[in-house]
């Protein structure tokens, strides 16, 4: 059965570490769960595969606002829901999204509700507090999803 390998990386804060595009290499689409900082962000990584972003908090200039707030994406027969902020979530994912990947928090975290992952690869910008720094990778294979967090070494 063919896989699907999706990188994900959010709040880079416009810092686009090495090892953070070291992570993501090799992945067939990346990601970006918003708080970009900078156009040039996107730039590297669309140098390692297709990237689709949702627009963060922080990611107010002129640049930015083409970026939707939220969306829905289809990657290898499943439908994937993101946004920033999953306390904005604003509607339930359950009948229709095998993930919702988010991010604002900079707190890595994998959690499973009602058939439904929810993925938060953690910030892989500035280190904030004592969190670490990190991207994610979704694997998907027929109609099974799973996520794996990938901390950098920084």
């Amino acid at each position: 059965m063919p896989k699907t390998v999706v990188g994900v990386i959010s709040d880079t804060h416009s810092l686009m570490r090495e090892q953070a595009l070291h992570a993501l290499a090799g992945s067939h689409r990346i990601l970006h769960a918003g708080d970009i900082g900078s156009p040039d962000i996107l730039d590297s990584l669309a140098q390692l595969a297709p990237v689709t972003a949702v627009r963060g908090n922080i990611d107010r200039t002129e640049w930015a606002r083409q970026l939707p707030v939220t969306t829905a994406i289809e990657i290898g027969g499943l439908w994937l829901y993101m946004l920033h902020n999953l306390d904005e979530l604003d509607l339930d994912p359950a009948d229709h999204f095998a993930a919702v990947i988010a991010g604002h928090s900079h707190q890595p975290r994998i959690e499973e509700r009602d058939g439904v992952l929810y993925f938060n690869p953690g910030s892989a910008g500035p280190r904030r507090f004592k969190l670490p720094v990190s991207v994610g990778r979704l694997t998907i294979a027929g109609n099974r999803i799973s996520g794996e967090l990938i901390e950098l070494s920084v």
